[in-house]
């Protein structure tokens, strides 16, 4: 499935790898799997990759967080809101409820927003 333009930068690597030596070993790869990801990142119509990264840009998945904090800070509050409603039950009663998980759907529901910016 190589294309005849894919055979001739192979060879050209090949020979240059044979005249350069194995120093340059590494560098000759490198620059053959460059053109590659190049080439198939046209061919896909994604983006070109800059200098410095060899990954093309991926579009993400909009269902993928990319900060797992909410997730550990989800699991936080529900790990926390144990003791706190059994503290404000004890000590205040109903309305010391209220307040405690009210307090805690605020610390959420202001992180959701601020990641939302």
């Amino acid at each position: 499935m190589a294309t005849d333009e894919v055979r001739k930068d192979l060879r050209a690597a090949v020979a240059a790898r044979q005249e350069l030596g194995q120093e340059y070993e590494n560098e000759l790869i490198d620059s053959f799997l460059e053109k590659l990801d190049q080439r198939d990142a046209q061919r896909r119509g994604m983006p070109l990759p800059y200098a410095g990264h060899p990954e093309p840009a991926r579009p993400r998945h909009p269902s993928r967080e990319p900060d797992p904090g909410g997730l550990a800070l989800a699991i936080v509050s529900v790990v926390v809101a144990i003791p706190i409603t059994a503290i404000a039950a004890a000590m205040v009663g109903m309305p010391g409820v209220i307040i405690a998980w009210f307090g805690l759907l605020g610390i959420n529901f202001a992180r959701t927003m601020a990641r939302r910016r």
